[in-house]
């Protein structure tokens, strides 16, 4: 697992699991339009339920375990079946229990401090999040100057209207987002909706 293969997937949907069947339905729709990865948030009780069962069904589809915090939460996520881990920070705590898991996070950082926090543990490619709070393209363009070997994968905020503005920076790998999977979309089971999203969100 690297960033060129972060590149490859353009996007990384964002799910909150609500349910193991609900986030198994979604899954099995955004891989039919064509998605390679997707991101199943440990945000409810039954996330590293869903990462085992979504991995099972989809074993091809690379799955991020999301809003992963501390070491026990990587441990737990690896151990479903997680191929990486994406954080909504860093702290020293996670980022050594990577390193010594030999496992690929992706941490948010919204700071050149943070990036070169995790620079010292050999990241090259980060979280930018909140995206669009923090700055978003304007902060990415900024950040390319003193770190012109680092890439960023920019989540929140991001949405149909503005994702292509930020894949089109250089120091873009992917964009990670909901927005082809709003709770309206879901809660009515439009997987027509939600699968025509996601194909377009495919397109360059």
């Amino acid at each position: 697992m690297n960033r060129e293969t972060l590149r490859r997937c353009r996007v990384l949907p964002v799910i909150t699991a609500t349910d193991v069947d609900t986030t198994v339905q979604l899954s099995r729709t955004l891989a039919g339009s064509g998605l390679h990865a997707l991101e199943i948030t440990l945000r409810t009780a039954t996330g590293l339920d869903c990462i085992r069962e979504v991995k099972a069904e989809l074993p091809d589809m690379l799955i991020a375990a999301g809003t992963v915090t501390n070491p026990d939460e990587l441990d737990r996520a690896l151990a479903a079946g997680a191929d990486f881990a994406v954080s909504p920070g860093l702290t020293t705590a996670l980022l050594r229990a990577a390193r010594d898991r030999d496992a690929f996070l992706l941490p948010g950082v919204a700071s050149a401090s943070e990036v070169m926090q995790g620079m010292e543990f050999g990241l090259d490619t980060f979280k930018l999040f909140p995206a669009e709070a923090v700055g978003g393209i304007a902060l990415l363009k900024a950040l390319s100057g003193p770190f012109p070997a680092v890439c960023f994968c920019p989540t929140g905020g991001l949405n149909t209207h503005n994702f292509r503005e930020y894949l089109a920076l250089p120091n873009v790998v992917c964009c990670g987002g909901s927005w082809m999977l709003s709770p309206e979309l879901v809660s009515s089971g439009d997987w027509q909706g939600i699968a025509a999203l996601a194909a377009d969100a495919m397109r360059p």
